[in-house]
């Protein structure tokens, strides 16, 4: 088996990599490098990758329609697994057409790719942005998304959208999921744990926006990675799925979860709410347990603990 990971050097694509590597599988990691964040990051994520045998990176862009037909004309690639995307709330409203460009026509044409040469399963990277701020908690996947706050959330939700349609006209196995907070080990170093934890641990202020008291559903990323998997084996047809903790951590408990992992008390630096951030996110995820079989087992302290070894460690 093959698979076809994009932004494989990312977060949660280099632990997809070597999770399939584990597997037996051959992986070809497509990434661009974007300077969103330090591109050495990334190439350090596939240091367990690069040794492998039966692992590839090619360095390009999801729009390339050149580059997709050389990587797939030789038709040996089983799932694309698409995670590529330019990332977060907060910048996409400052560059809101290069969201659009990125996340959408790089979607459609990774769709078409797999139209062309046939693939037999595609995995589709969403984001629990899309549910804006949905006054129905927890969030399920038949819950109405077309109340979107930032370009972001609406760059995944066209996303779907593309992959419905591409579904229902040309067959492809297609399958959306919904990610809710991923941290842990290589978590990207704008998202608030890992700023947080680098902030508290030199000693510096940490911003928290808001009274603190928004809340997210945190999620492990070994958690993550099994319903991925799960995602892979089981793509058929066209389904979304949450994959989130299901238990949203406040704001103002997260830091202190924090603190108590580094052993270091945190210096608040209180700012006003952020345009385009949402109140809250909370995933229901019986659809995911019934029909992935997917069960998040790894708690918040737990999880915080292995973030932290790993920071003090590559640090």
């Amino acid at each position: 088996m093959k698979a076809l990971v994009t932004g494989g050097a990312g977060f949660i694509g280099s632990h997809l990599c070597e999770a399939l590597l584990a597997r037996g599988w051959g992986v070809l990691a497509l990434d661009n490098f974007d300077d969103f964040y330090d591109p050495a990051v990334k190439r350090a994520n596939l240091r367990q990758c690069q040794n492998q045998q039966k692992f590839r990176l090619v360095e390009g862009d999801i729009r390339d329609g050149g580059l997709l037909d050389s990587l797939l004309q030789d038709r040996d690639i089983d799932v694309l697994v698409h995670l590529a995307a330019k990332a977060g709330v907060r910048p996409s409203i400052a560059d809101p057409v290069g969201y659009q460009d990125v996340n959408i026509t790089g979607t459609a044409c990774l769709l078409e790719a797999a139209r062309k040469y046939e693939l037999g399963k595609f995995i589709f990277g969403s984001s629990s942005s899309v549910y804006g701020n949905n006054e129905k908690i927890p969030f399920a996947e038949s819950d109405n998304v077309d109340f979107p706050i930032s370009p972001y959330a609406a760059s995944k939700k066209a996303g779907e959208l593309l992959c419905h349609t591409y579904c229902h006209l040309f067959g492809i196995n297609i399958t959306c999921l919904r990610f809710f907070t991923v941290y842990g080990p290589r978590q990207r170093p704008d998202l608030a744990i890992h700023k947080f934890t680098r902030l508290i641990e030199a000693g510096k202020p940490i911003p928290v926006f808001g009274d603190g008291s928004m809340s997210r559903d945190f999620t492990y990323i070994d958690d993550i990675i099994a319903g991925v998997l799960a995602a892979i084996d089981r793509c058929q047809g066209y389904h979304i799925y949450n994959l989130g903790e299901s238990q949203p951590i406040v704001l103002r408990d997260l830091v202190a979860a924090i603190e108590k992992a580094l052993g270091k008390k945190a210096v608040i630096d209180r700012q006003p709410l952020q345009p385009g951030d949402v109140d809250r996110t909370f995933a229901d995820i019986s659809l995911a347990r019934k029909e992935l079989g997917y069960n998040p087992s790894t708690d918040l302290a737990k999880g915080l603990e292995s973030f932290v070894n790993w920071f003090r460690s590559a640090h």
